[in-house]
């Protein structure tokens, strides 16, 4: 097996929300804002090779929204999703399948593309997956979370007959292939999926937006965004304490500057161990 991070770019969101209740006299010290509140974040995906699998998780925010679209979130970066992909000797034709954490657009965007004045998949040969539940809360979206889903990032999936579901267990993880796991979570929105890779002995935890980044250890740490914020913290005390007995390895998808973790539980609670680039895994 192969792991391999890929750089779909940067892009802005605003500090107090990503941060919500922690001040921002302490959460400026972690990632600083500029003068209009604004934090740039990464926009991070797995590609893991698994013998003849192709696996991608996750895919940006994509390309093909407006200006006026992107004016809010500042996309930037020396770096895009196909690009990096082909730094890794993968084209978009070998991706055999697409793990889509959930269907928010900074997740999925790139999970579609303009090819030649049409919406299609971007990676034509792929099976995209999802789960049920969570793909009808996209297409019959809350007023909270309406502008996070879009639906050309995701129809032209089910019109082109390359989606399919995940099937959700009541409780705990759900096996997708030998070596990996899909654990299911409730706090940010419905029915996210959080793949757990087991490598090198090791088992590597693509944390999506349950733990956006190192700086969201911490239990109060927790994004606005959020649409059940008790129910992540729950979430999260859960999975942390599992983390540091197991000495698992959180992938960031949002970091800026660190990919990997190990936690560790302090007297102060839970805090980063040890911070490194996945090919230090």
């Amino acid at each position: 097996m192969q792991l391999y991070s890929i750089d779909a770019g940067r892009f802005k969101l605003d500090g107090g929300a990503m941060f919500g209740v922690v001040p921002k006299s302490m959460w400026n010290k972690l990632n600083p804002s500029d003068e209009n509140n604004l934090c740039t974040w990464a926009l991070r995906c797995l590609l893991v090779i698994d013998g003849e699998k192709k696996i991608l998780i996750d895919t940006g925010a994509g390309n093909k929204q407006s200006e006026k679209f992107f004016s809010h979130y500042q996309p930037h970066g020396e770096s895009d999703l196909l690009s990096s992909l082909k730094k890794a000797g993968v084209s978009p034709e070998d991706i055999t399948d697409v793990i889509l954490t959930h269907l928010h657009f900074d997740h999925c965007g790139g999970a579609v593309s303009l090819i030649d004045g049409t919406l299609q998949p971007t990676f034509r040969n792929a099976t995209y997956w999802t789960n049920e539940r969570h793909w009808n809360w996209a297409i019959d979206p809350n007023p909270r979370e309406k502008a996070s889903f879009l639906k050309e990032n995701i129809l032209p999936l089910m019109e082109h007959h390359q989606l399919k579901f995940i099937e959700e267990p009541n409780s705990g993880t759900t096996r997708f292939s030998e070596n990996m796991d899909i654990l299911f979570t409730q706090g940010h929105t419905r029915s996210m999926m959080l793949p757990m890779i087991r490598y090198k002995n090791r088992r590597i935890v693509f944390m999506a937006d349950l733990i956006p980044s190192s700086f969201h250890v911490p239990l109060p740490f927790i994004m606005s965004y959020d649409l059940f914020a008790y129910t992540t913290l729950i979430e999260k005390e859960l999975f942390l304490t599992e983390a540091v007995a197991q000495d698992y390895v959180l992938f960031f998808e949002h970091d800026p500057n660190t990919e990997c973790a190990t936690v560790q539980h302090t007297e102060k609670g839970f805090r980063v161990k040890a911070t490194f680039d996945l090919t230090k895994c």
